[in-house]
């Protein structure tokens, strides 16, 4: 079979002549990208579990820390191949093989939104007492006007997502500075004496797989850069803004529960930030919905993408409006659809699905990143990647492989409400499943590549992308 040419509208690679952009415009990406109400339910959750501030403070700190760090690896692969996440997958787990992780991909993009949809109508009633809390024509309008910002694509969600980050930069700074003069927290708050095992190792992982989650399209977002935009600039313009963001707004979530455990999310933060002064808590409110309409437009880019590589899989396609439409239209319905069914139990549901994520997502990211920087070291034929019969193979064996291993050897470790592992329950609880699939995975993909010829396969790939920029 001929090797298909990939064309300058191709659903996936973005040529060097249309490569435009700066660097630093990452950063409000991923701030405004995680500075956003549900991000606040991360913080919420060692507090919950019995947790007290300080120590799930510490917890959030850690965890986005660890798993910033390979979201923002994640993101410098954007600019030196200009394709989306999902599809840098095929090197390592095949043309067709890699739908195994688009299935994960869209298990994120599908369960977050339903959960930001629930979470908008939440808001919307703390905003307006006339509108439920479980409305669904809240939930409907929220999910169509996140939809209807993905529809203009790249270039304006990146203008949203800059507005959004600094008028959230000034939003979260009158609360942090207000939180600490003017806020009484409850008696042992901040008392380092109080540590707990299952909540603070809970809440680490948790906000440790919630910034590990954005690693299947943190590149989506970066591929429209310059080639030659350095590994070290794209790293660090992302890891700022994710964790800033990120930590920052979970600290807010952490704060807001300590002071009312028994209210909900939304009506938690705007008693404490009423606190800082009467009427903030509407300003954050808004601010934080806002916030959370472009995070939710990301998200359904990032499935229109998704869905358009599985059908492209399927039977080549090239990208058109319409099938852009048609795309988000098929994410929007189902999304939309688990939102009006959801529980009401909002955060032991989120709980649920960050752990999910965190067990999916560990052995991918950990073989997407070794074959990056250690095996092929960047060093991909795009062409070949969009050859259903090239030399990357239709089901690759290796990647499938250290997928499985990995995964198994979390099993014991899981700690979720829906399962426990004899070595979870060991530990009363406690959930390090992250700790041993990254190596274990890592490990066993470096050991399945050492039969892979690097210098046939690198003179291929030259071969291959010949001319293709011309």
């Amino acid at each position: 079979m001929s090797v298909p040419l990939i064309e300058s509208r191709s659903i996936d690679y973005v040529p060097l002549a249309e490569r435009h952009g700066k660097v630093w415009h990452l950063w409000p990406v991923w701030f405004s990208g995680e500075a956003h109400l549900a991000t606040l339910a991360v913080g919420a959750l060692g507090i919950t579990l019995g947790g007290n501030l300080a120590w799930t403070a510490i917890a959030v700190i850690a965890g986005c820390l660890l798993g910033t760090f390979f979201m923002a690896f994640h993101s410098t692969q954007g600019p030196q191949l200009g394709l989306p996440q999902m599809i840098q997958s095929r090197p390592q787990f095949g043309y067709v093989g890699a739908l195994l992780v688009w299935a994960v991909a869209l298990i994120a993009y599908i369960g977050y939104n339903a959960f930001n949809d629930v979470l908008a109508a939440q808001t919307l009633h703390q905003l307006n007492g006339s509108i439920s809390a479980t409305s669904s024509t809240a939930i409907i309008v929220f999910s169509l006007i996140a939809v209807a910002l993905a529809v203009f694509g790249y270039d304006k969600i990146h203008i949203s997502q800059r507005s959004v980050a600094y008028m959230m930069i000034a939003i979260l700074s009158v609360f942090s500075v207000g939180a600490f003069s003017a806020i009484q927290f409850p008696t042992g708050a901040w008392d380092l004496g109080r540590f707990r095992t299952v909540p603070f190792l809970t809440q680490l992982f948790a906000a440790a797989s919630y910034q590990v989650s954005w690693s299947i399209y943190v590149s989506d977002y970066s591929r429209y850069l310059p080639r030659d935009v350095g590994v070290r600039a794209s790293f660090w313009w992302t890891y700022l803004g994710a964790f800033i963001g990120g930590a920052w707004m979970m600290l807010v979530g952490t704060i807001a529960t300590a002071l009312a455990p028994t209210l909900n999310l939304a009506a938690a933060m705007e008693h404490a930030s009423d606190m800082v002064f009467p009427g903030f808590g509407r300003v954050m409110l808004i601010g934080g919905l806002l916030g959370l309409i472009t995070m939710t437009a990301l998200n359904f880019y990032g499935a229109s993408l998704t869905l358009l590589s599985v059908a492209d899989t399927v039977r080549p396609l090239r990208s058109t409006a319409g099938k852009r439409v048609a795309s988000l239209a098929l994410a929007f319905v189902v999304s939309t659809g688990f939102a009006l069914k959801s529980s009401g139990d909002f955060l032991a549901s989120f709980e649920d699905l960050l752990a999910v994520l965190l067990y999916l997502f560990t052995p991918w990211t950990a073989i997407n990143l070794v074959d990056f920087y250690v095996v092929r070291k960047g060093h991909y034929s795009i062409r070949e990647i969009f050859n259903p019969q090239g030399m990357y193979g239709r089901w690759n064996w290796r990647g499938l492989l250290a997928y499985a291993v990995g995964f198994a050897s979390m099993v014991p470790f899981f700690s979720s409400p829906m399962y426990k592992g004899p070595v979870a329950i060991a530990l009363h609880g406690a959930d390090v499943a992250m700790l041993v699939g990254l190596p274990v995975s890592a490990l066993v993909y470096l050991m399945a590549c050492r039969s892979i010829d690097l210098e046939g396969e690198q003179r291929h790939a030259t071969a291959a992308d010949a001319g293709l920029e011309g």
